[in-house]
């Protein structure tokens, strides 16, 4: 019997606890959210906090853990209805953007100041890259990517230029969605083949649509919002 059905109850506080501490984190940063934070926004005794997560960084990994297990089931989600690889590389871009879209740029630096948490992190990265360079393949079979191109090479090229963004604090001087984009669109057009490069810059031209449609509804709730409290 597992420890999950003998005690359902306790494993749903521990799920709405890590859930509510992911969403704080990144929005705030991990460092800025304290664990009694944690414990007043889902209601509960900071004890009995410390009796599901003895500490920050088991919380924080719990975390991760959390935002992996929701990105696998849209992963498979994605295989079962795309295509071709591309649309499945291109579909997970657009969903990380949506995520991205409410994370502050200084959770990805915090991260790096808890090991424990960091190591898993990293290592669902890794996995995930692995993943990537199969669908590279496929890819090429598929006449979307060229097949002179090296991918492992790519993939970690791809890797520095993220971990680059974040030890430079580029994040400082220009967005992050801004950064992020700049970085996949540039090595994607650049393995992809003449018909690759075609399905890609049909993704875009949509994808910048969409973003200034999501811009200008901002703007117009923001406008609304302001005028209500005058």
């Amino acid at each position: 019997m597992t420890e999950k059905s003998k005690n359902p109850s306790r494993e749903m506080l521990k799920e709405r606890i890590a859930d509510n501490a992911r969403q704080a984190f990144k929005e705030r940063g991990i460092r800025s959210v304290t664990m009694d934070d944690v414990a007043a926004t889902v209601g509960i005794s900071k004890r009995t906090l410390y009796e599901i997560f003895p500490d920050k960084e088991t919380l924080l990994r719990e975390c991760i853990l959390l935002s992996h297990q929701e990105v696998e089931v849209y992963l498979q989600d994605i295989l079962a209805a795309s295509g071709n690889v591309l649309e499945v590389l291109l579909k997970m871009f657009q969903h990380s953007m949506e995520v991205y879209q409410t994370t502050n740029p200084t959770y990805f630096e915090d991260l790096t100041k808890y090991p424990v948490a960091l190591e898993l992190k990293t290592r669902y990265r890794h996995e995930e890259s692995e993943r990537t360079l199969e669908f590279f393949l496929e890819g090429v079979k598929q006449g979307l990517f060229r097949a002179d191109v090296n991918f492992s090479i790519v993939n970690q090229l791809v890797r520095e230029q993220f971990n680059m963004a974040i030890s430079t604090k580029l994040f400082e001087k220009y967005a992050f969605i801004e950064v992020f984009e700049t970085i996949f669109f540039t090595y994607i057009r650049g393995i992809s083949t003449e018909r690759g490069s075609r399905e890609i810059d049909a993704f875009i031209a949509d994808y910048r649509q969409k973003q200034l449609a999501n811009k200008v509804r901002r703007q117009y709730r923001r406008r609304n919002s302001n005028n209500n409290t005058i």
